[in-house]
Protein backbone atom coordinates (compact mmCIF):
# COMPACT_ATOMS: atom_id res chain seq x y z
CA UNK A 1 0.00 0.00 0.00
CA UNK A 2 1.54 3.28 -1.22
CA UNK A 3 1.73 6.22 1.61
CA UNK A 4 -0.91 8.48 -0.11
CA UNK A 5 -3.30 5.36 0.55
CA UNK A 6 -2.09 4.98 4.13
CA UNK A 7 -2.17 8.91 4.38
CA UNK A 8 -6.04 9.12 2.52
CA UNK A 9 -7.01 5.87 4.79
CA UNK A 10 -5.90 8.11 7.84
CA UNK A 11 -7.26 10.81 6.59
CA UNK A 12 -10.51 9.37 6.16
CA UNK A 13 -10.89 7.96 9.77
CA UNK A 14 -9.94 11.13 11.20
CA UNK A 15 -12.78 12.52 9.70
CA UNK A 16 -15.36 9.85 10.22
CA UNK A 17 -13.93 9.88 14.26
CA UNK A 18 -14.40 14.10 14.11
CA UNK A 19 -18.01 13.47 12.76
CA UNK A 20 -19.18 11.12 15.81
CA UNK A 21 -18.04 13.55 17.89
CA UNK A 22 -19.52 16.30 16.35
CA UNK A 23 -22.47 14.25 16.41
CA UNK A 24 -22.53 13.74 20.20
CA UNK A 25 -22.17 17.91 20.28
CA UNK A 26 -20.37 17.98 23.13
CA UNK A 27 -20.80 21.97 23.01
CA UNK A 28 -24.66 21.50 23.92
CA UNK A 29 -23.30 19.33 27.73
CA UNK A 30 -23.10 23.18 29.22
CA UNK A 31 -27.29 22.66 29.60
CA UNK A 32 -26.63 19.76 31.41
CA UNK A 33 -24.53 21.97 34.07
CA UNK A 34 -27.78 22.52 35.40
CA UNK A 35 -27.05 18.80 37.19
CA UNK A 36 -25.34 20.43 39.92
CA UNK A 37 -27.96 23.26 41.25
CA UNK A 38 -29.19 21.14 43.88
CA UNK A 39 -25.66 20.64 45.20
CA UNK A 40 -24.81 23.95 45.24
CA UNK A 41 -27.64 25.06 46.86
CA UNK A 42 -27.30 22.22 49.45
CA UNK A 43 -23.90 23.52 50.17
CA UNK A 44 -22.13 20.40 49.50
CA UNK A 45 -20.37 21.39 46.45
CA UNK A 46 -17.14 20.89 48.63
CA UNK A 47 -17.85 17.12 49.93
CA UNK A 48 -15.76 14.74 47.86
CA UNK A 49 -18.58 12.10 47.84
CA UNK A 50 -21.43 13.92 47.06
CA UNK A 51 -19.73 15.77 44.25
CA UNK A 52 -18.20 12.96 42.61
CA UNK A 53 -21.86 11.27 42.89
CA UNK A 54 -23.44 14.85 40.99
CA UNK A 55 -20.38 14.68 38.47
CA UNK A 56 -21.20 10.91 37.02
CA UNK A 57 -24.95 12.01 37.19
CA UNK A 58 -23.62 14.83 34.63
CA UNK A 59 -21.87 12.56 33.01
CA UNK A 60 -25.04 10.26 32.49
CA UNK A 61 -26.97 13.46 31.23
CA UNK A 62 -24.21 14.29 28.53
CA UNK A 63 -24.78 10.83 27.42
CA UNK A 64 -28.38 10.63 27.43
CA UNK A 65 -28.56 13.90 26.22
CA UNK A 66 -26.36 13.07 22.95
CA UNK A 67 -28.59 10.37 22.35
CA UNK A 68 -31.23 12.80 21.79
CA UNK A 69 -29.45 14.89 19.55
CA UNK A 70 -28.16 11.65 17.37
CA UNK A 71 -32.26 10.77 17.33
CA UNK A 72 -32.73 14.36 16.22
CA UNK A 73 -30.12 14.43 13.32
CA UNK A 74 -31.18 11.05 11.79
CA UNK A 75 -34.89 12.05 11.77
CA UNK A 76 -34.42 15.99 10.32
CA UNK A 77 -31.32 15.27 8.63
CA UNK A 78 -33.60 16.11 5.09
CA UNK A 79 -35.12 19.36 6.43
CA UNK A 80 -31.14 19.80 8.27
CA UNK A 81 -30.11 20.12 4.68
CA UNK A 82 -31.97 23.44 3.94
CA UNK A 83 -30.88 25.07 6.45
CA UNK A 84 -27.69 27.70 6.22
CA UNK A 85 -25.70 26.27 9.75
CA UNK A 86 -27.19 23.00 10.26
CA UNK A 87 -26.26 21.46 6.79
CA UNK A 88 -22.66 20.83 7.82
CA UNK A 89 -24.24 18.82 10.82
CA UNK A 90 -22.15 14.89 10.15
CA UNK A 91 -25.40 13.24 9.03
CA UNK A 92 -26.75 16.17 6.87
CA UNK A 93 -23.63 16.36 5.30
CA UNK A 94 -23.45 13.36 5.05
CA UNK A 95 -20.24 12.71 6.59
CA UNK A 96 -21.67 9.97 9.17
CA UNK A 97 -24.58 7.79 7.34
CA UNK A 98 -27.97 7.01 9.07
CA UNK A 99 -27.32 3.26 9.01
CA UNK A 100 -23.77 4.31 11.35
CA UNK A 101 -25.26 7.19 13.15
CA UNK A 102 -28.13 3.98 14.54
CA UNK A 103 -25.72 1.66 15.66
CA UNK A 104 -23.62 4.41 17.44
CA UNK A 105 -27.52 5.33 19.32
CA UNK A 106 -28.33 1.67 19.70
CA UNK A 107 -24.53 1.22 21.64
CA UNK A 108 -24.82 4.52 23.88
CA UNK A 109 -28.38 4.89 25.00
CA UNK A 110 -28.21 1.44 27.21
CA UNK A 111 -24.69 2.39 28.52
CA UNK A 112 -26.50 5.74 29.56
CA UNK A 113 -29.73 4.52 31.15
CA UNK A 114 -27.67 1.53 32.49
CA UNK A 115 -25.43 3.79 34.33
CA UNK A 116 -28.04 6.34 35.64
CA UNK A 117 -29.73 3.28 37.40
CA UNK A 118 -26.23 1.95 39.31
CA UNK A 119 -26.31 5.40 40.37
CA UNK A 120 -29.76 5.95 41.98
CA UNK A 121 -32.85 4.01 40.84
CA UNK A 122 -34.80 7.22 40.69
CA UNK A 123 -32.16 8.87 38.71
CA UNK A 124 -32.51 5.94 35.92
CA UNK A 125 -36.15 7.09 36.12
CA UNK A 126 -35.45 10.52 35.35
CA UNK A 127 -32.58 9.90 32.83
CA UNK A 128 -35.68 7.59 30.83
CA UNK A 129 -38.35 10.25 31.66
CA UNK A 130 -35.74 12.82 29.54
CA UNK A 131 -35.11 10.63 26.81
CA UNK A 132 -38.71 10.05 26.57
CA UNK A 133 -39.83 13.29 26.80
CA UNK A 134 -37.57 14.40 23.52
CA UNK A 135 -38.74 11.30 21.72
CA UNK A 136 -42.46 12.68 22.62
CA UNK A 137 -41.30 16.28 21.40
CA UNK A 138 -39.46 14.78 17.70
CA UNK A 139 -42.43 12.73 17.40
CA UNK A 140 -45.47 15.07 17.84
CA UNK A 141 -44.51 17.94 20.72
CA UNK A 142 -42.74 19.97 17.97
CA UNK A 143 -45.20 20.33 15.86
CA UNK A 144 -47.24 22.15 19.14
CA UNK A 145 -46.91 25.72 19.21
CA UNK A 146 -46.21 26.45 23.03
CA UNK A 147 -46.08 23.37 24.37
CA UNK A 148 -43.04 22.50 22.06
CA UNK A 149 -41.53 25.16 24.12
CA UNK A 150 -42.74 24.00 27.28
CA UNK A 151 -41.23 20.32 26.55
CA UNK A 152 -37.58 21.90 26.33
CA UNK A 153 -38.17 23.68 29.30
CA UNK A 154 -38.90 20.21 31.04
CA UNK A 155 -35.75 19.02 30.06
CA UNK A 156 -34.14 21.81 32.27
CA UNK A 157 -36.51 20.77 35.09
CA UNK A 158 -35.68 17.35 34.78
CA UNK A 159 -31.87 18.24 35.00
CA UNK A 160 -32.07 19.92 38.24
CA UNK A 161 -34.39 17.36 39.57
CA UNK A 162 -32.28 14.52 38.48
CA UNK A 163 -29.60 16.73 40.26
CA UNK A 164 -31.25 16.24 43.43
CA UNK A 165 -32.44 13.09 43.56
CA UNK A 166 -29.07 11.53 43.19
CA UNK A 167 -27.65 12.90 46.22
CA UNK A 168 -31.12 12.87 48.09
CA UNK A 169 -31.53 16.29 49.02
CA UNK A 170 -34.53 18.79 49.05
CA UNK A 171 -34.71 20.93 45.92
CA UNK A 172 -36.45 24.54 46.49
CA UNK A 173 -39.54 25.31 44.82
CA UNK A 174 -37.81 28.74 44.13
CA UNK A 175 -35.07 27.05 42.23
CA UNK A 176 -37.54 24.96 40.25
CA UNK A 177 -39.58 27.88 39.11
CA UNK A 178 -36.37 30.09 38.51
CA UNK A 179 -35.05 26.91 36.41
CA UNK A 180 -38.62 26.68 34.50
CA UNK A 181 -38.54 30.24 33.73
CA UNK A 182 -35.24 30.87 32.56
CA UNK A 183 -35.37 27.94 29.87
CA UNK A 184 -38.79 29.10 28.34
CA UNK A 185 -36.91 32.48 27.78
CA UNK A 186 -34.03 30.50 26.52
CA UNK A 187 -36.55 28.73 24.12
CA UNK A 188 -38.61 31.36 23.13
CA UNK A 189 -35.24 33.47 22.25
CA UNK A 190 -34.31 30.18 19.96
CA UNK A 191 -37.70 30.28 18.44
CA UNK A 192 -36.92 33.95 17.53
CA UNK A 193 -33.44 33.30 16.02
CA UNK A 194 -34.79 31.06 13.37
CA UNK A 195 -37.94 33.51 12.57
CA UNK A 196 -35.33 35.99 11.74
CA UNK A 197 -32.45 33.79 10.46
CA UNK A 198 -34.67 31.62 7.95
CA UNK A 199 -36.93 34.51 7.51
CA UNK A 200 -39.67 33.21 4.69
CA UNK A 201 -38.30 29.54 4.61
CA UNK A 202 -39.02 29.66 8.34
CA UNK A 203 -41.84 27.05 8.02
CA UNK A 204 -40.30 24.83 5.44
CA UNK A 205 -37.69 23.83 7.79
CA UNK A 206 -39.51 23.96 11.09
CA UNK A 207 -43.37 23.81 10.42
CA UNK A 208 -43.94 25.15 14.16
CA UNK A 209 -42.75 28.23 12.85
CA UNK A 210 -45.92 29.43 11.18
CA UNK A 211 -47.33 29.14 14.39
CA UNK A 212 -44.94 32.02 16.00
CA UNK A 213 -44.58 35.57 14.50
CA UNK A 214 -42.00 38.22 16.19
CA UNK A 215 -44.45 39.73 17.72
CA UNK A 216 -46.06 37.26 19.89
CA UNK A 217 -42.54 35.93 20.63
CA UNK A 218 -41.63 39.12 21.61
CA UNK A 219 -44.38 39.51 24.03
CA UNK A 220 -43.91 35.94 25.69
CA UNK A 221 -40.27 37.03 26.11
CA UNK A 222 -41.57 40.40 27.65
CA UNK A 223 -43.37 37.99 30.15
CA UNK A 224 -41.29 35.66 31.19
CA UNK A 225 -38.02 37.90 31.64
CA UNK A 226 -40.36 39.87 34.29
CA UNK A 227 -41.22 36.91 35.59
CA UNK A 228 -37.57 35.37 35.49
CA UNK A 229 -36.61 38.60 37.61
CA UNK A 230 -39.10 38.54 40.08
CA UNK A 231 -38.78 34.90 41.24
CA UNK A 232 -35.52 35.00 41.69
CA UNK A 233 -36.18 38.17 43.54
CA UNK A 234 -38.54 36.66 45.89
CA UNK A 235 -36.54 33.69 46.33
CA UNK A 236 -33.66 36.25 47.78
CA UNK A 237 -36.04 37.82 49.54
CA UNK A 238 -37.38 35.19 51.83
CA UNK A 239 -33.86 32.76 51.34
CA UNK A 240 -33.41 30.94 54.39
CA UNK A 241 -29.73 30.07 53.18
CA UNK A 242 -28.64 34.02 53.58
CA UNK A 243 -29.91 37.37 53.10
CA UNK A 244 -27.08 38.50 51.06
CA UNK A 245 -28.07 36.26 48.25
CA UNK A 246 -30.49 39.94 47.23
CA UNK A 247 -26.69 41.04 46.18
CA UNK A 248 -26.86 38.84 43.22
CA UNK A 249 -29.48 39.55 41.97
CA UNK A 250 -27.59 42.79 39.39
CA UNK A 251 -25.76 39.68 38.03
CA UNK A 252 -29.11 38.00 36.99
CA UNK A 253 -30.80 40.94 35.53
CA UNK A 254 -27.19 42.31 33.91
CA UNK A 255 -27.33 38.40 32.11
CA UNK A 256 -30.80 38.21 31.12
CA UNK A 257 -30.38 41.71 29.42
CA UNK A 258 -27.34 40.65 28.01
CA UNK A 259 -28.76 37.69 26.62
CA UNK A 260 -31.49 40.06 25.21
CA UNK A 261 -28.66 42.15 23.74
CA UNK A 262 -27.43 39.58 21.68
CA UNK A 263 -30.78 38.35 20.31
CA UNK A 264 -32.26 41.83 19.46
CA UNK A 265 -29.10 43.46 18.36
CA UNK A 266 -26.47 40.49 16.86
CA UNK A 267 -29.44 38.51 16.02
CA UNK A 268 -28.28 35.53 17.35
CA UNK A 269 -29.21 32.94 20.16
CA UNK A 270 -30.54 30.60 18.24
CA UNK A 271 -28.05 28.04 20.31
CA UNK A 272 -28.20 28.53 23.66
CA UNK A 273 -24.64 26.74 24.50
CA UNK A 274 -22.85 28.75 21.52
CA UNK A 275 -24.04 32.35 22.83
CA UNK A 276 -22.84 31.72 26.77
CA UNK A 277 -19.67 30.38 25.18
CA UNK A 278 -18.86 32.75 22.61
CA UNK A 279 -19.91 35.95 24.50
CA UNK A 280 -16.99 37.12 27.04
CA UNK A 281 -19.40 38.97 29.00
CA UNK A 282 -21.73 36.83 29.65
CA UNK A 283 -19.62 34.25 30.72
CA UNK A 284 -18.07 37.01 33.15
CA UNK A 285 -21.51 37.49 34.53
CA UNK A 286 -22.23 33.94 35.43
CA UNK A 287 -19.33 32.85 36.59
CA UNK A 288 -19.06 36.04 38.75
CA UNK A 289 -22.58 34.92 39.87
CA UNK A 290 -21.54 31.30 40.55
CA UNK A 291 -18.35 32.28 42.68
CA UNK A 292 -20.44 34.94 44.61
CA UNK A 293 -23.64 32.69 45.12
CA UNK A 294 -20.92 29.91 46.63
CA UNK A 295 -18.78 32.83 48.68
CA UNK A 296 -22.45 33.95 50.49
CA UNK A 297 -24.37 30.41 51.08
CA UNK A 298 -21.25 28.78 52.25
CA UNK A 299 -19.52 31.35 53.96
CA UNK A 300 -22.18 33.75 55.14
Amino acid sequence: MSRSMVGTKKATVFLKVKGFVSLVRPKQWIKNLFVFSALIFAKLVFEPVYFKTVFLAFLCFCMISSCVYILNDIVDADKDRLHPKKKTRPIASGLISKAEAWVFLAVLLPVAVASGFLLHVYFGLILVMYFLNNVLYSIAVKHMVILDVMSIALGFLLRVIGGGVVIEVYISQWILLCTLLLSLFLGFSKRRNELVVLENGADSHRKILKEYSLEFIDNMLSIVTASTVMAYSLYTFSSKNNYFMMLTIPFVLYGIFRYQYIIYMKKEGGSPEETVLSDIPLMICIFLWVVISIIILYLG
